[in-house]
C-alpha cells in the first residue's frame, strides 16, 4: 500500500485536516463528486471544513490499489456517516446515518498527492438520508 496514501486516509479517519494537507502537494487539484475541480490546499481546506460540518464520516474496509512506479493510486472503500447539517440542495439533515461504497483515485508525485478524485453513488446517498 502506498504510505502517502494510508497515511491520508488514517488522518481523515482521525479528523486530522492538517495530517491530510500534509499529505498534498501544494497544488493538489481535489475533483470532488458533482463538483468542481478546487486546486490548491486552500480550497481543499474549505471543503474539508464544509464537510465536517456538514457530515461525521469514517472509511472502513478500505482496499489501496498502487500502479507500478508510484505515481498513481485508487482505492475502495466504505463511507459510514451521519449527516449532522443541511448541505444546500440536498436533503434536510436530523442526524440520519449513512452506509456507501466510495472510491479515489489518486496522482502522486515525489511522496506527495497532486490529484484526488473521489466517486460515490449520490442517488444512494440520497434514498438512505430520505429514508432515514
Amino acid at each position: 500500500m502506498n504510505q502517502t496514501v494510508k497515511t491520508y486516509f488514517e488522518a481523515f479517519n482521525a479528523g486530522d485536516v492538517n495530517g491530510m494537507l500534509a499529505c498534498l502537494s501544494d497544488d493538489v487539484a481535489h475533483h470532488v463528486n458533482e463538483g468542481q475541480i478546487r486546486v490548491g490546499k486552500k480550497k481543499f481546506t474549505a471543503f474539508c471544513d464544509h464537510m465536517n460540518r456538514c457530515y461525521s464520516e469514517n472509511l472502513t474496509d478500505i482496499v489501496v490499489f498502487e500502479a507500478e512506479g508510484g505515481t498513481r493510486a485508487a482505492a475502495e472503500f466504505i463511507v459510514n456517516g451521519t449527516y449532522l447539517e443541511t448541505d444546500e440542495g440536498l436533503p434536510e439533515a436530523h442526524g440520519q446515518t449513512y452506509r456507501l461504497p466510495a472510491g479515489s483515485f489518486f496522482d502522486l508525485k515525489d511522496g506527495k498527492i497532486t490529484r484526488v478524485t473521489t466517486f460515490y453513488n449520490l442517488a444512494d446517498w440520497t434514498k438512505q438520508v430520505s429514508n432515514g
